[in-house]
């Protein structure tokens, strides 16, 4: 009996796949018996992830073992990462939802590749494989089960899609998995959503929609992680503002933006590595102040960008405690600026408001404070003023406990601007 290229017994010799079954076939041959580099029959990322399992899995053919999980390391699993969790509960709900007719399964990792969440539903008996990797506490890293989706991005940070055989071991060649990174405000990973399925096909474009829902969960981290920062979302059109296509960026208390997301680098180019040119002048085209007064109004507002790019911005200040600064002290009077028309020529319309939102007379002047600290502390004071010193209702308006307010106020008469210990 005789072999051809594709692994079919007395077949006749092809030298070219057809089918993607074919190409897998085809370069797991080059790959593994050969010692060829299988180019252009697989991606990049799959071929680096076999190298990678190569050095670390001699035999591709054993039983994959998923060790069991123990109730201490089950809680210092989910201990670590529970802010990444409450972030993504809502998503990772909605996300279930609309697979709940599916046989697919949704699965976040850590940094690590150790699944802390994953779709309750159990697996049928037809996904025995899902069966057993589908609990959290287990790792799914290529250190511990080879080439998956969520093991690649994982080990290199970048989405990515595994069918069938691309899988490095025998046993996953059923499986089908895409994966996407979600990242923390330090720019390094903090987790790996994933969508799964066994013995089927997905029929729809997973890798689209794991994409989408990463976004969202990240664009929640980034801005959960941001305290005392003002956080400025932005885009070109302000319907994609509170759209997984918005730009986000954290202006630290120095005037330096601190972190930008997927859409915000985009539109501004991304951070230089050296801090001392990361300045909002030098990179959105406007100062700390301007930039907080926007803070001030809860609409959508114009703004040019240092590269002569007009966007829509929204911004919000966030205390330490998790303050709306926002909110702080009564609004000002609003002035609507309207969406232009196609028939309003766009540098004139621009150019208008930008003057209504940066020159505005009705815009009340902020305080020239060295940091945001001190803003936000100018603000709490100016609400309890305005409430004649009453903490229940201040705290109610900064939509906050009356115990932040106290432990606020408690710092500041130890002579600190941090907030007093409870």
């Amino acid at each position: 009996m005789t072999l051809d290229r594709l692994g079919t017994a007395n077949a006749p010799r092809q030298l070219f796949a057809t089918t993607p079954a074919q190409r897998v076939a085809l370069a797991r041959q080059q790959f593994f018996e050969e010692g060829v580099r299988p180019s252009g029959l697989v991606g990049e990322a799959v071929l680096q992830s076999w190298m990678r399992c190569s050095r670390t899995h001699s035999d591709r053919q054993r039983i994959v073992p998923f060790d069991p999980v123990t109730p201490s390391r089950l809680h210092a699993t989910l201990a670590r990462n529970r802010e990444l969790l409450e972030v993504a509960r809502q998503e990772l709900a909605t996300m279930e939802h609309s697979l709940a007719g599916t046989d697919c399964r949704v699965i976040l990792t850590d940094r690590d590749g150790v699944v802390v969440h994953v779709t309750q539903e159990s697996a049928p008996a037809h996904q025995p494989v899902l069966r057993k990797t589908a609990r959290v506490g287990v790792n799914i890293s290529e250190r511990m089960v080879g080439t998956t989706a969520p093991g690649i991005v994982a080990s290199t940070g970048l989405a990515c899609t595994v069918d069938g055989a691309e899988h490095y071991f025998d046993v996953l060649r059923e499986m089908q998995c895409a994966a996407a990174p979600i990242r923390g405000v330090d720019g390094r990973l903090a987790g790996v959503l994933d969508l799964t399925v066994e013995a089927q096909r997905f029929g729809f474009d997973a890798a689209s929609m794991v994409a989408l829902y990463a976004t969202t969960i990240e664009n929640r981290l980034l801005q959960a992680q941001s305290r005392e920062q003002l956080i400025l979302r932005f885009q070109a059109s302000p319907t994609l503002l509170g759209t997984p296509l918005e730009g986000l960026a954290g202006i630290a208390a120095d005037g330096t933006i601190a972190w930008l997301n997927g859409a915000g680098a985009r539109l501004i180019g991304h951070l230089p590595e050296q801090p001392d040119a990361r300045g909002v002048e030098c990179l959105l085209g406007h100062d700390l102040a301007s930039l907080l007064r926007l803070g001030r109004r809860e609409s959508a507002q114009p703004l040019r960008l240092a590269s002569g790019l007009g966007v829509w911005v929204q911004a919000r200040l966030q205390g330490a405690d998790g303050i709306d600064f926002g909110h702080a002290v009564a609004l000002p009077q609003r002035v609507e600026v309207q969406a232009p028309t196609p028939a309003q020529e766009p540098q004139q319309q621009m150019q208008q408001e930008d003057a209504t939102v940066l020159q505005s007379a009705d815009a009340p002047a902020l305080p020239q404070a060295g940091t945001l600290r001190e803003h936000s502390r100018k603000l709490i004071e100016d609400t309890l003023a305005a409430h004649g010193g009453n903490v229940s209702q201040a705290a109610r308006q900064l939509r906050v406990s009356r115990g932040t307010l106290y432990r606020r106020l408690r710092g500041w008469e130890q002579g600190s601007d941090e907030p007093g210990e409870s």
